[in-house]
C-alpha cells in the first residue's frame, strides 16, 4: 500500500511525497505555506489521479521523461521523478493511479 508522507521543508513550507509500497517516491508536491493546504493537495491527488487526462506527459532537455499531475483548473498538483524511458514514465503514472486512492497519510510534522 502506498502512502503520502507529509514533511516540513527547511524554509518552513509543507510538502508531501507519494510513495509506492516499495518506498520509492512516485510523486512530489510543491511547497505549501499551510499544512491544511498541503492536506488539500493530497485530496486533489486522490481525486485527479483517477483521470488519465490529468497526467501531463513531458520530456526534459536532457532526454529524460517525467509527468505532472494537474487539477481540473490546470494547476500542477505533483511532479514525478525523471525516467530513462517513456515506458518507465507510463509505469510511474500507473503506480500513482494504483497507490493514490488508497494511500495512508504519514504526517512527519506531528
Amino acid at each position: 500500500m502506498g502512502k503520502f508522507v507529509v514533511h516540513k521543508r527547511f524554509n518552513g513550507e509543507y510538502q508531501f511525497n507519494l510513495k509506492a509500497s516499495n518506498g520509492q517516491i512516485i510523486l512530489s508536491s510543491e511547497g505549501y505555506i499551510t499544512k491544511v493546504n498541503c492536506l488539500n493537495g493530497i485530496e486533489a491527488v486522490k481525486a485527479n489521479s483517477k483521470n488519465d487526462d490529468r497526467f501531463d506527459r513531458k520530456s526534459s532537455s536532457n532526454g529524460k521523461y517525467y509527468f505532472n499531475l494537474k487539477a481540473s483548473n490546470g494547476q500542477i498538483i505533483g511532479t514525478s521523478e525523471m525516467y530513462e524511458t517513456d515506458s518507465a514514465r507510463e509505469n510511474g503514472i500507473q503506480s500513482v493511479k494504483v497507490n493514490a486512492s488508497t494511500a495512508i497519510i504519514d504526517d512527519l510534522t506531528l
